[in-house]
């Protein structure tokens, strides 16, 4: 492969990375979640199913994480 073509699937890829992680930046772990939403793990999980907290994302084959803006703007947002 020539250095021109990895250059191009190199700027593909970062372009599908951009697009595929809309909340981007940094991924808080579920300890995180619970110390800036104030909720339990099992409320954290419940909410998610009901599609009325961020989903998470697999950051590897046994962790997910939450993207940080995602969370902030969810705390934001949610009634008092």
């Amino acid at each position: 492969m020539s250095t021109k073509d990895g250059k191009q699937q190199e700027l593909a890829l970062e372009s599908q990375e951009s697009s595929a992680s809309p909340g981007a930046g940094r991924i808080l772990r579920l300890k995180q979640v619970q110390d800036r939403t104030g909720l339990c793990r099992s409320a954290i999980y419940q909410l998610q199913a009901e599609k009325r907290l961020p989903r998470s994302v697999k950051i590897s084959a046994r962790a997910v994480g939450w993207y940080e803006a995602e969370v902030q703007r969810w705390v934001e947002e949610r009634p008092r």
